[in-house]
C-alpha cells in the first residue's frame, strides 16, 4: 500500500530506556506491509530499539510468522495485497493469538480505525505518521503485556473478588483466571484503579486509548461488553451502565 507522503524521522533529544522481555531476550515484532520502502524503515526504526524484527509482504504470510515466531507486537497494514489485515486480525484471534495488533491505516479513514478495534486490535496509527509515534505507541502496548514490569507501586489490585496483578498480566475471580487482550487488559485495569467512581467513555478512550475517536466511543460499549463476557459471566455483575453518563466497576452484592 502506497503512502501519500514520506515517514516523517524527527530526531530526538534522548532515547527512553530500552524494553526487553523479562527475561531480557528481545522484544519481537513482525511488520506487515507490502511496500518495501516502508517495511526497511521500519525495521530500521525497530532494531534501533533492540526488538527482533520480521517482515511480512502479504497476509498469509503473516499469519505464518505469528504462529512460528510468536512475536510480541504485531504492526499490520489494513490493505494487503492477499487478505486484509482485518481478515488476518479475525483469524489470529479465532486461534488464540492475544499478542497485541497496531494497525496502520490510510489518512482520514476514520471507519477502517473504528472497524480495525472493534475486531480485535488495540491501537492504529495512520499514514504518514512519525516513526517516534509509532514506536511511542508500540511501547505502550508492550508494557500493557507480559514483557515488562509494571513502574506502579502498588501493581496488585482487588475488588470484590476480582483480582488483578500487573506484575504477572494476571486476572482473576473468585480463583477463576480470566484471560484478556492488552486492550482488555489496560480497560479493566483502569476500571478497577477507580472503584464505584462512574467512568464517561471520553475518559475511558483518552486513558487506553489516548485518542478520541470523531465522536464515535462505540469501542468503548463494544469493549465493556467483551470485559462482561468474561468477568460477569463468573458470578454477579460487577461492571455497570450509569445511562447517559458512562460505567462504573463496584464489588458485587
Amino acid at each position: 500500500m502506497s503512502i501519500d507522503q514520506p515517514v516523517s524521522r524527527h530526531t530526538a533529544t534522548a532515547h527512553p530506556p530500552r524494553l526487553t522481555r523479562l527475561d531480557g531476550r528481545p522484544i519481537r515484532v513482525v511488520v506487515v506491509d507490502d511496500e518495501d520502502s516502508l517495511t526497511d524503515l521500519l525495521s530500521m526504526a525497530l532494531r534501533y530499539e533492540g526488538w527482533d524484527v520480521r517482515i511480512a509482504s502479504n497476509g498469509r504470510t503473516a499469519i505464518t510468522l505469528a504462529r512460528e515466531f510468536r512475536p510480541d507486537v504485531i504492526v499490520l497494514d489494513i490493505m494487503l495485497p492477499d487478505i486484509d489485515g482485518l481478515q488476518v486480525l479475525t483469524r489470529l484471534r479465532a486461534d488464540g493469538v492475544n499478542t497485541p495488533i497496531l494497525f496502520l491505516t490510510a489518512k482520514d479513514s476514520l471507519d477502517d480505525r473504528i472497524v480495525g478495534l472493534t475486531v480485535g486490535g488495540d491501537d492504529y496509527v495512520t499514514k504518514p505518521f512519525s516513526l517516534e509515534e509509532l514506536v511511542a505507541r508500540l511501547r505502550g502496548l508492550i508494557r500493557r503485556s507480559t514483557l515488562v514490569l509494571s513502574e506502579a507501586d502498588d501493581s496488585f489490585l482487588a475488588v470484590g473478588d476480582l483480582t488483578l496483578d500487573e506484575d504477572s498480566y494476571e486476572v482473576q475471580r473468585a480463583g477463576t483466571v480470566i484471560e484478556l487482550t492488552a486492550t482488555e487488559f489496560e480497560l479493566l485495569r483502569y476500571l478497577m484503579r477507580n472503584p464505584r467512581r462512574v467512568l464517561s467513555k471520553t475518559q475511558i478512550l483518552d486513558r487506553v486509548w489516548s485518542y478520541d475517536f470523531g465522536g464515535k466511543s462505540s469501542v468503548v460499549e463494544l469493549y465493556i461488553s467483551y470485559l462482561r463476557k468474561k468477568i460477569d459471566s463468573l458470578g454477579q455483575p460487577m461492571i455497570h451502565t450509569v445511562r447517559g453518563v458512562g460505567y462504573v466497576l463496584k464489588p458485587a452484592n
